[in-house]
């Protein structure tokens, strides 16, 4: 019995011995390989962690995210989807409208996902006029020029020089979209 479990130490030590010079050899090689720093942590990445080789070599198929070619998606939520946002206060501005200058106004608005749920827009109205502004916006959620989603945003009532902020919901996170257009239909 002490013979086998000396024979069996003896063989364990030597596949140990392998193993080392397998992982030095492994180490050497990746040494050779490029490190990936990433830019926010700034933990190191090698190969042997990230596969740096890119499966989506050759034509994209169907199936594949459109994030990595949006022109290739083609889809569009039909029909135009109203939408009744709460409003935010932003502040007063100058009662200023006149014969040069609109009775009321929007920005351009910003557009962002929330990941996993749906594309964001916020919109910014701000009316210039004496009296309250009862004002509709027209938006269109687009990809590469094509629309996907266009919608229509009843604005609560704006008072003299208030300035308001809502969102303005988009299509689901998973359909691609690179811009957004809104324009003011009421007041003209």
């Amino acid at each position: 019995m002490a013979f086998s479990l000396r024979v069996s130490t003896l063989a364990l030590t030597a596949m140990m011995a392998g193993l080392t010079t397998v992982g030095a050899a492994v180490s050497a090689v990746a040494q050779d390989m490029p490190q990936i720093r990433d830019t926010r942590t700034g933990k190191m990445w090698t190969p042997d962690m990230v596969s740096v080789d890119d499966p989506r070599n050759g034509p994209l198929s169907p199936a594949t995210d459109n994030a990595f070619n949006p022109q290739d998606q083609h889809v569009k939520v039909e029909g135009i989807v109203v939408q009744h946002p709460h409003a935010n206060l932003m502040g007063s501005v100058p009662i200023t409208a006149g014969p040069s200058v609109p009775i009321a106004s929007i920005d351009a608005p910003s557009l962002q996902v929330i990941p996993g749920r749906h594309w964001l827009g916020i919109l910014y109205l701000t009316n210039n006029s004496a009296s309250t502004v009862d004002a509709v916006v027209s938006c269109r959620f687009a990809n590469h020029g094509r629309p996907v989603e266009e919608t229509r945003i009843v604005i609560p009532p704006a008072g003299p020089g208030e300035r308001l902020g809502m969102p303005v919901r988009g299509p689901r996170y998973d359909i691609f979209v690179d811009s957004l257009a809104c324009r003011l239909l009421t007041p003209a």
